[in-house]
């Protein structure tokens, strides 16, 4: 067992520790709530339509898919969608991420 020589000097330490504990911890938990919630829009599916054109009018108008590869968005809708295949039926209802 060790001897405290100056409890000042202990007790700031210890605030200070507990302060930096503190800090971290809080830094951790708005981290994690800090996740942009993504919005949607439904497009249902026209006679023709295809998800590549779909991809490239997402990817021009659509900030959520700024500056990403036309593969990227149609992987991501498919992935969404839980769409297996790149097929679309007339009516159909798909999701699409916005900002």
């Amino acid at each position: 067992m060790k001897k405290i020589v100056n409890m000042k000097r202990f007790i700031i330490s210890n605030i200070v520790l507990w302060f930096v504990v503190f800090l971290a911890i809080s830094s951790i938990v708005n981290i994690a709530y800090s996740h942009n919630t993504i919005n949607y829009k439904t497009l249902y599916i026209a006679e023709g339509d295809t998800l590549w054109e779909i991809a490239e009018i997402e990817q021009k108008n659509n900030p959520y898919y700024e500056n990403k590869d036309i593969r990227d968005i149609i992987y991501d809708i498919k992935d969404i969608n839980n769409l297996q295949v790149s097929n679309l039926t007339v009516g159909q209802e798909i999701k699409i991420p916005i900002k």
